[in-house]
């Protein structure tokens, strides 16, 4: 599970904050006799960290872990140089500091909370000199980033308390908050030295920005003879003839031009307008990371942000508010004018707008449902957080409903959403998408509806996720069952069958895990039932019928989602499935007209309900 990078600390009673370790991050494997320690490409551990490797003996438990490997100078501060010089630094102290428990004693524990995780493995970790358990603290995030400034560390992880782990997935539920500036780049080729200076002069540095390589400075500083000479012989492998570069940066040495596969941590003093580091220093390479993850990860331009500082810092703070009458209640509604939407130009008072005038549409499918927030208060490119409990400084005309959380061993007052006054009140917080459990009040135990959400991968086209869907339409025809299918609003789709509050969470999730089985022998070569993103082909759309627990949460039908182009997730005729559709057809711009036109498709999901007695039955006779 990855860390998205933020810019400020916080204090929240949902979270927790643990130390930013200045090192490997490592997977260690105990489920079988031999153990596997590797980083996160897949390369072995067990010899480079003998010491470490050695004392996995001393573990009583069947586990597999995930930590950091992390090496410590003579002032016992971390220090990653030592850590990749481990060879020339033998007798460093090396500690592998454990924080999440993934698997234990053969049960999977990526689906409990954060929180329950930790606690399981501060009893089952059996520390020794160099396996330590990594301890955290809840709430005080702001105090704890001020006493890790004053340790010279390099900064915190934050992470909501109630996060399931998502191998692979980088999300806002874990965030990385760190002190100096540090940013992985990509070697793209040399320059000549000068004077004195042997090996090379300087490095080409290159980062993917909107999926193309760009230019973006060059170090010549942070090397020692040693390490010059190591890293020049690295990048003999790779020279090639021509710049990997659309367009040719101009430098004051020759260049000779290197295949963009080395990653190296720089150090650097701001960015400037034009996108280049200043002042870049080389720490060392990561070779411990994957030029994929490179690529993928989420790189905000700070020259653009520099650009943009006059006039978002404008809407930022502009203290446009007006108060609307809606449903009797007094609304308040703040910084109408603040971007929601960087690229798009969209609003928070568009938003707002677009719901109201999709009320009449979303609201039945609210109604009653308990919600979970994902709040975006400055917009889909900021940090984002998850929030259950309503909290002290909601209106007293806020409908709230008390659910037992027997993680937290407390109740949670959630809000859930039956007019237009709560719906601008909730878009007013941030809330961009809106995501409703799947049972109602006053029966929370008892579904009112089955989903089957498709869940691509990387490498799977909207067309093989629509080829999916009319398969899974396929099987539930065979078994007599109407379902209703739209578009996630994002990369998947999703089916709902009603269900009628007639069965128990249980019974209707092992009821989709079924016809999930059918659809995945109907086409085993691109769909998996494997939840692992670490396991899973990347070229297979994962059936998810997990979706169907208690507490379990999608956006709801009609909802905008946080996505570029204001997606809405949007229900379809099955006859609309076909190859061609792109989930971002239906957006803020056009949704309200085509719902005018096609009324509520989903309307029948709030129905009385299928027998799944009969349709099991049915199912049996398959062949």
């Amino acid at each position: 599970m990855l860390a998205k990078l933020s810019e400020e600390a916080f204090n929240d009673k949902d979270w927790i904050f643990e130390i930013k370790w200045d090192g490997y991050r490592a997977i260690t494997d105990l489920s079988h006799d031999t153990p596997l320690f590797y980083s996160r490409n897949g390369i072995s551990f067990l010899s480079k960290f003998e010491k470490i490797a050695l004392e996995f003996e001393k573990q009583k438990h069947h586990m597999i872990l995930d930590g950091e490997v992390v090496a410590y100078d003579e002032q016992g501060k971390p220090n990653f140089q030592f850590l990749q010089q481990i060879g020339d630094n033998p007798d460093s102290a090396l500690v592998y500091h454990v924080f999440d428990l993934l698997w234990l004693n053969g049960h999977s524990t990526e689906d409990l909370p954060l929180i329950q995780r930790k606690e399981l493995l501060k009893e089952a970790l059996t520390e020794t000199d160099r396996i330590k358990y990594c301890d955290h603290i809840p709430e005080k995030g702001i105090e704890f980033f001020s006493q890790m400034k004053k340790m010279q560390l390099e900064g915190m992880i934050a992470k909501r308390a109630e996060s399931l782990y998502i191998e692979n997935h980088r999300t806002s539920d874990w965030l990385k908050i760190k002190f100096s500036n540090t940013e992985e780049v990509i070697i793209c080729g040399f320059t000549e030295p000068r004077g004195s200076r042997k090996s090379f002069g300087a490095l080409i540095l290159g980062k993917y920005l909107n999926g193309k390589l760009t230019y973006c400075g060059h170090t010549g500083t942070g090397f020692n003879n040693a390490s010059l000479k190591e890293l020049y012989q690295k990048l003999q492998k790779l020279v090639v003839k021509s710049s990997p570069f659309e367009t040719i940066p101009k430098t004051n040495m020759p260049v000779t031009w290197t295949k963009p596969e080395l990653i190296c941590e720089i150090k650097y003093s701001e960015i400037t307008r034009d996108g280049i580091f200043r002042h870049p220093v080389f720490i060392g390479l990561r070779e411990d990371k994957d030029l994929k993850e490179i690529k993928d990860s989420s790189f905000t331009e700070k020259s653009k942000e520099m650009k943009t500082k006059a006039s978002s810092k404008k809407t930022e703070v502009s203290e446009t508010e007006k108060e609307i009458t809606l449903d009797k209640h007094m609304v308040k509604l703040t910084n109408q004018d603040k971007i929601y939407f960087p690229k798009d130009g969209i609003t928070k008072g568009d938003v707002i707008d677009y719901y109201q005038s999709v009320a009449a549409y979303i609201l039945p499918h609210l109604k009653n449902r308990p919600l979970s927030l994902n709040r975006f208060p400055n917009g889909i490119e900021e940090q984002s957080f998850y929030q259950k409990d309503a909290g002290d400084h909601i209106p007293d005309w806020i409908k709230t409903t008390q659910v037992y959380s027997e993680s937290n061993d407390k109740y949670i007052d959630y809000i859930y959403c039956n007019d237009k006054a709560t719906l601008a009140y909730l878009n007013n917080l941030g809330c961009i998408d809106l995501n409703p459990w799947n049972s109602s009040l006053p029966d929370l135990e008892h579904p009112d509806y089955l989903v089957l959400d498709l869940d691509p991968s990387s490498k799977n086209t909207f067309d093989e996720v629509i080829e999916t869907a009319l398969q899974v339409n396929e099987v539930l025809k065979t078994i007599k069952i109407k379902g209703y299918c739209k578009t996630s609003g994002s990369t998947g789709i999703h089916i709902y069958i009603t269900m009628g509050a007639h069965y128990d969470f249980d019974q209707v999730k092992d009821f989709a895990h079924i016809l999930m089985k059918q659809v995945n022998d109907r086409l085993p070569k691109i769909t998996t039932l494997e939840r692992s993103l670490q396991k899973r082909d990347n070229k297979k759309i994962y059936l998810d019928y997990l979706q169907n627990r208690t507490g379990q949460t999608l956006a709801s039908a009609y909802s905008l989602r946080p996505k570029q182009g204001a997606s809405v997730s949007m229900p379809l005729d099955w006859n609309e499935l076909k190859p061609g559709l792109k989930p971002t057809d239906f957006n803020i711009n056009n949704a309200l007209e085509r719902i005018k036109e096609k009324g509520d498709l989903f309307k029948p999901v709030l129905g009385k309900g299928i027998d799944m007695m009969k349709a099991l039955e049915l199912l049996q006779n398959i062949d």
